[in-house]
């Protein structure tokens, strides 16, 4: 319903491969975690996003989208729903291609104003699921 699965498929394959975590820290039990490692080994660069900025998985963390010096392709909200739509607008700020709100984040407002801003968007999914229903679990490498 919120992401249609060419939209999925076009963000997991097309819109580049620096994907900022908003939400991922080094707690292995937290979903972000493995989450992001699945993302890893499909071949996108992570980046942490969490007020602590750890490193996790290797890579450099920052407290806020605002402060990654680099450009970020795709942001992965892991934040309470009513959180989301800050995150979202933020991801709009620094010019990211796609948004993607993991499996009970939803905000259908910031859905909205993030597709009118011209960013593909998905809500209430997780990539992890959506590589291999996709078929696209042969792309890791």
């Amino acid at each position: 319903m919120y992401g249609d699965p060419e939209t999925v498929r076009r963000i997991l394959t097309e819109p580049g491969d620096t994907w900022a975590v908003v939400g991922l820290s080094s707690n292995r039990r937290r979903a972000a975690y493995g989450v992001a490692e699945v993302l890893q080994r499909f071949g996108k660069r992570i980046v942490p996003v969490h007020p602590k900025a750890e490193t996790v998985h290797g890579e450099k963390g920052y407290a806020s989208l605002a402060d990654i010096p680099f450009a970020v392709d795709v942001v992965d909200v892991f934040v309470r729903s009513d959180l989301a739509g800050e995150v979202a607008d933020e991801a709009a700020a620094i010019g990211a291609k796609a948004v993607w709100f993991q499996l009970g984040v939803v905000d259908e407002a910031a859905y909205e104003r993030t597709r009118a801003a011209g960013l593909a968007m998905v809500m209430d999914k997780c990539p992890a699921i959506e590589i291999p229903r996709l078929g696209l679990a042969d792309r890791f490498s």
